[in-house]
Protein backbone atom coordinates (compact mmCIF):
# COMPACT_ATOMS: atom_id res chain seq x y z
CA UNK A 1 0.00 0.00 0.00
CA UNK A 2 1.58 3.20 -1.31
CA UNK A 3 1.69 6.36 1.51
CA UNK A 4 0.44 10.00 0.40
CA UNK A 5 4.12 11.97 -0.01
CA UNK A 6 1.59 14.93 1.22
CA UNK A 7 1.34 12.99 4.37
CA UNK A 8 5.50 12.93 4.85
CA UNK A 9 7.10 14.50 7.83
CA UNK A 10 9.81 17.09 7.16
CA UNK A 11 12.65 18.69 8.79
CA UNK A 12 13.64 21.83 7.62
CA UNK A 13 17.25 22.31 7.60
CA UNK A 14 19.45 25.87 8.85
CA UNK A 15 19.16 27.05 5.14
CA UNK A 16 15.55 26.43 5.10
CA UNK A 17 15.81 23.27 2.71
CA UNK A 18 12.77 21.30 3.92
CA UNK A 19 14.01 17.35 3.76
CA UNK A 20 11.77 14.44 4.22
CA UNK A 21 12.29 12.59 7.30
CA UNK A 22 12.06 9.36 5.93
CA UNK A 23 14.11 8.57 2.52
CA UNK A 24 15.12 5.07 0.87
CA UNK A 25 18.84 4.54 0.93
CA UNK A 26 20.48 2.38 -2.13
CA UNK A 27 23.04 0.96 0.32
CA UNK A 28 24.26 -2.76 -1.47
CA UNK A 29 21.57 -2.46 -4.18
CA UNK A 30 22.98 -3.85 -7.27
CA UNK A 31 23.05 -2.28 -10.06
CA UNK A 32 20.99 -4.90 -11.91
CA UNK A 33 18.74 -4.12 -8.78
CA UNK A 34 18.88 -0.41 -8.33
CA UNK A 35 16.77 0.91 -11.18
CA UNK A 36 13.52 -1.21 -10.43
CA UNK A 37 14.11 -0.66 -6.47
CA UNK A 38 14.51 3.66 -6.29
CA UNK A 39 11.06 3.26 -9.29
CA UNK A 40 9.16 1.17 -6.69
CA UNK A 41 9.94 3.01 -3.62
CA UNK A 42 9.27 6.36 -5.90
CA UNK A 43 5.43 4.50 -6.72
CA UNK A 44 4.74 4.20 -2.84
CA UNK A 45 5.76 7.52 -2.22
CA UNK A 46 9.18 7.50 -1.43
CA UNK A 47 10.23 11.89 -2.24
CA UNK A 48 13.77 11.08 -0.67
CA UNK A 49 16.62 8.95 -2.61
CA UNK A 50 19.92 8.32 -0.48
CA UNK A 51 23.03 7.03 -2.35
CA UNK A 52 26.71 7.53 -2.37
CA UNK A 53 29.53 7.36 -4.70
CA UNK A 54 31.01 4.41 -3.34
CA UNK A 55 28.07 2.61 -3.87
CA UNK A 56 28.24 2.25 -7.60
CA UNK A 57 24.31 3.11 -8.19
CA UNK A 58 23.90 6.49 -9.02
CA UNK A 59 23.12 6.29 -12.86
CA UNK A 60 20.66 4.14 -11.83
CA UNK A 61 18.97 6.27 -9.22
CA UNK A 62 18.93 9.07 -12.61
CA UNK A 63 17.40 6.50 -14.69
CA UNK A 64 14.74 5.66 -12.23
CA UNK A 65 13.70 9.37 -11.54
CA UNK A 66 13.95 10.02 -15.18
CA UNK A 67 11.50 7.09 -16.27
CA UNK A 68 9.36 7.82 -12.95
CA UNK A 69 7.05 10.81 -14.57
CA UNK A 70 7.78 12.45 -11.05
CA UNK A 71 8.92 16.13 -11.36
CA UNK A 72 12.98 16.38 -10.09
CA UNK A 73 11.52 19.24 -7.95
CA UNK A 74 9.58 16.89 -5.91
CA UNK A 75 12.22 14.22 -5.14
CA UNK A 76 15.21 15.20 -2.79
CA UNK A 77 18.19 13.22 -3.96
CA UNK A 78 21.29 12.71 -1.33
CA UNK A 79 24.66 11.75 -2.15
CA UNK A 80 28.15 11.03 -0.27
CA UNK A 81 31.39 12.45 -1.82
CA UNK A 82 34.12 9.41 -1.02
CA UNK A 83 37.38 10.04 0.63
CA UNK A 84 39.61 9.05 -2.19
CA UNK A 85 37.60 12.52 -3.99
CA UNK A 86 38.62 14.57 -1.21
CA UNK A 87 40.60 17.66 -2.26
CA UNK A 88 38.97 21.01 -3.52
CA UNK A 89 39.61 20.52 -6.76
CA UNK A 90 38.70 16.77 -7.06
CA UNK A 91 35.84 17.08 -5.13
CA UNK A 92 34.11 19.32 -7.58
CA UNK A 93 34.90 16.91 -10.23
CA UNK A 94 33.12 14.30 -7.59
CA UNK A 95 30.01 16.12 -7.50
CA UNK A 96 29.91 17.23 -11.35
CA UNK A 97 29.86 13.71 -12.30
CA UNK A 98 27.28 12.96 -10.01
CA UNK A 99 25.47 15.03 -11.45
CA UNK A 100 25.91 13.27 -14.64
CA UNK A 101 25.48 9.99 -13.96
CA UNK A 102 22.26 11.16 -11.73
CA UNK A 103 20.89 13.25 -14.60
CA UNK A 104 20.37 16.58 -13.22
CA UNK A 105 21.63 19.64 -12.57
CA UNK A 106 21.46 20.19 -8.91
CA UNK A 107 21.54 18.21 -5.66
CA UNK A 108 19.46 18.47 -2.92
CA UNK A 109 22.29 17.22 -0.55
CA UNK A 110 25.93 16.22 -0.59
CA UNK A 111 27.48 15.17 2.50
CA UNK A 112 31.33 14.44 2.97
CA UNK A 113 31.07 10.47 3.76
CA UNK A 114 33.89 10.11 6.35
CA UNK A 115 35.71 12.18 8.52
CA UNK A 116 39.12 11.17 7.39
CA UNK A 117 41.69 12.84 4.61
CA UNK A 118 41.76 16.55 3.70
CA UNK A 119 37.96 16.81 5.21
CA UNK A 120 38.70 21.00 4.80
CA UNK A 121 39.60 21.27 1.46
CA UNK A 122 36.97 18.50 0.16
CA UNK A 123 34.46 21.06 2.65
CA UNK A 124 35.49 24.19 0.16
CA UNK A 125 34.91 22.40 -2.74
CA UNK A 126 31.12 21.55 -1.10
CA UNK A 127 30.84 25.33 -0.15
CA UNK A 128 31.56 26.53 -3.53
CA UNK A 129 29.02 24.20 -5.26
CA UNK A 130 26.79 25.05 -2.55
CA UNK A 131 27.19 28.99 -3.31
CA UNK A 132 26.97 28.73 -7.20
CA UNK A 133 23.05 26.73 -6.46
CA UNK A 134 24.61 23.33 -8.07
CA UNK A 135 23.94 21.85 -4.34
CA UNK A 136 20.91 22.70 -2.21
CA UNK A 137 22.50 21.64 1.42
CA UNK A 138 25.92 20.33 2.22
CA UNK A 139 27.00 18.49 5.51
CA UNK A 140 29.13 15.43 6.96
CA UNK A 141 28.88 12.17 7.30
CA UNK A 142 29.71 9.65 9.88
CA UNK A 143 31.41 12.01 11.88
CA UNK A 144 31.78 11.79 15.88
CA UNK A 145 31.41 14.04 18.49
CA UNK A 146 35.03 15.02 18.08
CA UNK A 147 35.46 15.20 14.63
CA UNK A 148 32.59 17.54 14.59
CA UNK A 149 33.25 19.81 17.40
CA UNK A 150 36.46 20.11 14.96
CA UNK A 151 35.71 20.55 11.67
CA UNK A 152 32.76 23.23 13.04
CA UNK A 153 35.46 25.12 14.43
CA UNK A 154 38.12 25.05 12.02
CA UNK A 155 36.72 24.77 8.10
CA UNK A 156 37.23 27.72 7.09
CA UNK A 157 34.42 28.61 5.12
CA UNK A 158 32.02 30.46 7.04
CA UNK A 159 29.29 27.72 6.38
CA UNK A 160 28.28 25.12 8.74
CA UNK A 161 27.39 21.51 7.79
CA UNK A 162 23.20 21.65 7.83
CA UNK A 163 23.40 17.79 8.28
CA UNK A 164 25.20 15.14 10.11
CA UNK A 165 23.60 11.97 8.88
CA UNK A 166 24.72 8.97 11.31
CA UNK A 167 23.98 5.19 11.10
CA UNK A 168 21.21 4.48 14.06
CA UNK A 169 19.65 1.27 14.78
CA UNK A 170 18.93 -1.03 17.56
CA UNK A 171 22.60 -2.41 17.68
CA UNK A 172 24.01 0.79 16.81
CA UNK A 173 22.45 3.40 18.99
CA UNK A 174 25.22 6.33 18.79
CA UNK A 175 23.38 7.95 22.12
CA UNK A 176 26.11 10.79 22.59
CA UNK A 177 25.99 11.87 18.80
CA UNK A 178 22.25 11.85 18.72
CA UNK A 179 22.41 14.13 21.65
Amino acid sequence: MAFNPNDMMYVTLSNGLKMPQLGYGVYQVTQNECERCVRDALEVGYRHIDTAQSYFNEEQIGDAIAKSGIDRSQVRLTTKVWIEHFGEAATRASVEDSLRKLKTDYLDLVLLHQPFGDVFSAWRGLTSLYNEGKIRAIGISNFYVDHMVEFCEFSGTGVLPMVNQIETHPLNQQIELME
